[in-house]
């Protein structure tokens, strides 16, 4: 099952899918790439692959991709390989791409399971955003316009969870991947499987 987790940058997506992870570790991540800078906690090749714009370029052009977008003026993008294994090996994985990013592995993946996570409030978004202390009041501005207009996207996911808490988020999600497993369509054998 490819199960896609998108929504606002702030909304908590990298503490919820760690945590997801340690309580089923038998789910994959899929590291994306981008040519934004680190921020202090994050760690290459887990939290994100951190190349320069020349070589996402490169990438970008040999198919290396199954999607790429810009993002607050940053490139992002979802190595297809890592999908193409996990779903030829019968494995769960999940994705962490922003809206846009979401709407294409829908197109080229109808099976795929898509969550939109957002904070309870825009407040509550802000201040997730300046509590990060790695972006500028222009990036955080920048980040709020794209959250107005990734919200209107809502009807587009299959599910939304609101981050009130990350307990509360992290069994919301564990609900949804346990639900999606225990479809009848997901059965060996059964179309969409």
């Amino acid at each position: 099952m490819l199960l896609v987790l998108s929504g606002p940058s702030g909304a908590g997506k990298d503490t919820i899918i760690e945590r997801l992870r340690q309580l089923e570790p038998g789910v994959a991540y899929c590291v994306s790439a981008t040519t934004r800078e680190p921020r202090p906690y994050e760690v290459e090749g887990v939290h994100y692959r951190f190349i320069t714009r020349d070589e996402f370029g490169k990438l970008a052009s040999t198919g290396y991709f199954l999607e790429t977008r810009e993002y607050a003026g940053n490139l992002y993008g979802t190595p297809r390989a890592a999908v193409d294994e996990a779903l030829a090996n019968s494995r769960d994985l999940i994705l962490k791409p922003e809206v846009n990013g979401a709407r294409a592995i829908k197109r080229l993946y109808p099976q795929a399971v898509l969550v939109f996570l957002t904070a309870p409030t825009e407040r509550d978004l802000l201040q997730r955003l300046e509590q990060r202390h790695s972006d500028s009041q222009k990036e955080i501005d920048a980040r709020l316009n794209i959250a107005e207009e990734e919200v209107q996207a809502l009807a587009e996911f299959d599910y939304r969870v609101v981050n009130k808490d990350i307990e509360g988020a992290v069994f919301d999600l564990r609900s949804i991947l346990t639900a999606e497993r225990l479809k009848v369509v997901r059965l060996p054998g059964r179309t969409g499987s």
